[in-house]
């Protein structure tokens, strides 16, 4: 362990030739000159997010069945605004076109309430629009292209905040962002850019690095649209450190981990909705075959204690 990791830490990482990403990676060296201290500053106008979960009610080794439950949350001050929509979702295929197929769902769930809110109105000119994942659109697993092009039209200034970002490494291969958090000596700051946009690619926005919260060590990649960045981004997110301080999330803008927490059920809905479906598929003969299906692969899950796969089984965007 010590021998592995001190190589790490000290030279990097050699990246093996069976790595396959759905994303590029991208290598930058940190660099200090790009730092720019953010002002802990408010915002009159609304916050809104929209995020979605997944929990599975049923699955086998070659299909399952999902509760897809898409979120959004509104923030202004200290009112919150919310709402969610759930659909059920069945895919046919293994693991790996299981997670594929489910992930194109949420982004399109996601992009469409957030299309549905803002020509609805009830967001304003000038409003954030926060966005959970990477800044990419158009095509399989990438947000609605008529999502980027209403928030342009209607001046609302849409952010891509991820919780994570594995694609980012230094030029040694490590965390760029932990790389970039050592350099910088601000309470609050923003590293610009990464890289810039490149549609050709379907990246639409600036990728940076941002810390919103002076007691919290936690940075966050996130991607500013292109249309945006004709502006200094330092004015542009400072805003963001006004919903960054909830203790709940602390670092991480509260209205993001809002609708994070309002797109997950509860377990008596998703008892509920198992049950719903075992009564469907016994209706029409399918159960008992169906079931057996189950029992060939979930044994591993009894050992644990797990009776139904919703009690651990998450499918939130990394495999």
């Amino acid at each position: 362990m010590e021998k592995k990791l001190g190589s790490y830490v000290d030279r990097g990482r050699i990246a093996g030739p069976t790595e396959v990403r759905e994303e590029p990676m991208l290598t930058e060296r940190a660099d200090p000159s790009k730092i720019k201290p953010l002002k802990r500053d408010g915002f009159d106008g609304h916050f809104l997010a929209v995020d979605c979960s997944t929990r599975t009610l049923k699955r086998a080794h070659n299909w399952g069945i999902y509760l897809l439950r898409v979120a959004f949350a509104v923030v202004k001050g200290k009112d919150v605004d919310w709402g969610y929509e759930e659909r059920i979702c069945t895919v046919v295929g293994d693991t790996h076109v299981r997670y594929r197929f489910l992930g194109d769902a949420r982004v399109e769930l996601e992009s469409h309430m957030a299309l549905d809110i803002i020509r609805r109105r009830k967001i304003n000119d000038g409003d954030f629009l926060l966005l959970d994942g990477p800044s990419y659109f158009g095509g399989a697993r990438k947000f609605r292209i008529a999502l980027y092009e209403k928030c342009k039209e209607a001046e609302t200034k849409l952010l891509a905040i991820s919780k994570q970002s594995p694609s980012l490494h230094d030029e040694k291969g490590r965390d760029f962002m932990a790389a970039v958090s050592i350099l910088s000596s601000h309470p609050v700051w923003v590293y610009h850019p990464v890289t810039t946009a490149n549609t050709d690619q379907h990246l639409y926005g600036d990728v940076s690095v941002v810390k919103l919260c002076g007691s919290s060590q936690r940075v966050f990649r996130c991607d500013i649209m292109e249309y945006l960045v004709m502006n200094p981004v330092d004015e542009l997110l400072s805003p963001l450190t006004s919903v960054s301080e909830d203790p709940r999330c602390l670092g991480y803008p509260a209205t993001l981990w809002l609708a994070h927490d309002f797109s997950a059920p509860s377990d008596s809905k998703l008892l509920s909705y198992h049950d719903q479906i075992e009564e469907a598929l016994g209706s029409v003969g399918l159960l008992e075959v169906l079931r057996r299906e189950e029992l060939s692969c979930s044994f591993a899950d009894e050992l644990h204690g797990i009776k139904h796969p919703f009690e651990w089984e998450w499918w939130d965007g990394q495999f």
